[in-house]
């Protein structure tokens, strides 16, 4: 019986930590997705469950850095993509060289009005050789 109380406190005091903690299941989430040819470099930065304001983000591969343009969050969302296609810059892709990504992986981070990161992930990239 003791052994009961004791697991039914634990699993009570954990909940109120948790609590207490301000645990969100619907906390900030980020995607990043990358690929890289012979001749071209393609990146998307997604953040899920952003709060309202105005946010950049940033890709990093290698000593290469990008920033987006500032982007209100709709409806929590934060969507960017980054490329070296000009079809894809004429739709709104911030502008990055074919030769952009290096060692294969990319950071990305999504960046408060403030400067701070609000998340960041890095990533291995798909890689197509045509």
């Amino acid at each position: 019986m003791t052994l009961s109380i004791r697991k039914y406190a634990l699993a009570a005091g954990t909940f109120a930590t948790l609590a207490l903690m301000g645990f969100d299941a619907s906390a900030v989430t980020i995607r990043v997705t990358c690929e890289v040819r012979p001749d071209r470099s393609k990146i998307s930065v997604d953040g899920k469950n952003v709060p309202g304001g105005r946010y950049t983000t940033v890709a990093v591969s290698g000593s290469n850095m990008a920033t987006s343009r500032p982007t209100a969050a709709v409806r929590g969302e934060i969507e960017t993509d980054y490329d070296s296609d000009p079809g894809d810059i004429r739709q709104g892709a911030t502008p990055i060289p074919s030769t952009f990504i290096t060692g294969g992986s990319v950071t990305g981070k999504i960046v408060d009005a403030n400067g701070n990161t609000v998340i960041a992930d890095t990533v291995a990239c798909r890689v197509r050789n045509h």
